[in-house]
């Protein structure tokens, strides 16, 4: 039988030797990779090949939300179970709108995280108790076409694309224009002209404004 290929994507060296440690008991489970951001796991996806990407939001460089979301649109055969110290409703439907297969809460015990793992790659979608409750709640906002107003209501950047998600974040960690552009292949005019229109759009004043937006849309945590 051939194994599950998992990549590990998490910021702390010590939460993802956990995770490997609890993975390597679980049969028919392979770790075949692990990242601390989100770039670095789009750069190993395409090299490791991997069924299962185990997700964490809140890392530096590109979160765990907008490197799903590039995932799901580039390789679609992934699967994405964010595994998050996050249990509130923002989180979740935004991993939800991402196109994430499963929402496991870090505090699960280990035999959640193996069930997560092997339902995800049978193609069902598996949610932690915790959570599933706010999926089913955003269902409920469908049913009855509330859905829009009340993304708009807790989501107020939904507005904002994948770029400029990314340059806010990168904003909010304290990167210079200069770092920025070199980073993304941009030309600083380019970036500078993303940081005026995110003040616009988000209707903030200046780099503290901005961060507290990064804070708000999840892309930072609230102690960057």
């Amino acid at each position: 039988m051939t194994p599950i290929r998992v990549l590990l994507a998490d910021d702390h060296t010590l939460v993802r030797e956990g995770i490997r440690s609890i993975l390597e008991q679980v049969a028919g489970v392979e770790v075949v990779a692990e990242a601390s951001t989100g770039r670095e796991v789009l750069q190993l996806l395409k090299t490791t090949h991997p069924d299962i990407i185990l997700m964490d939001i809140t890392m530096k460089d590109l979160n765990g939300m907008e490197a799903t979301a590039q995932i799901v649109q580039e390789h679609p055969q992934v699967r994405v179970l964010i595994l998050s110290m996050h249990a509130n409703e923002q989180y979740v439907q935004q991993a939800v709108h991402a196109g994430a297969a499963g929402y496991l809460v870090k505090d699960a015990a280990k035999t959640d995280l193996e069930l997560a793992i092997k339902a995800v790659a049978r193609g069902e979608t598996y949610l932690s108790p915790a959570v599933a409750h706010y999926v089913l709640t955003d269902y409920r906002r469908h049913l009855h076409g509330k859905a829009e107003k009340g993304a708009n209501a807790s989501s107020p950047g939904v507005v904002l694309t994948p770029r400029e998600r990314e340059i806010l974040q990168l904003i909010a960690e304290e990167q210079t224009s200069k770092e920025i552009a070199a980073r993304l292949h941009l030309s600083e005019h380019t970036v500078e002209t993303h940081r005026c229109q995110l003040i616009k759009r988000l209707r903030v004043r200046g780099l503290a404004g901005l961060v507290r937006a990064a804070i708000r849309l999840g892309l930072v945590p609230p102690d960057c």
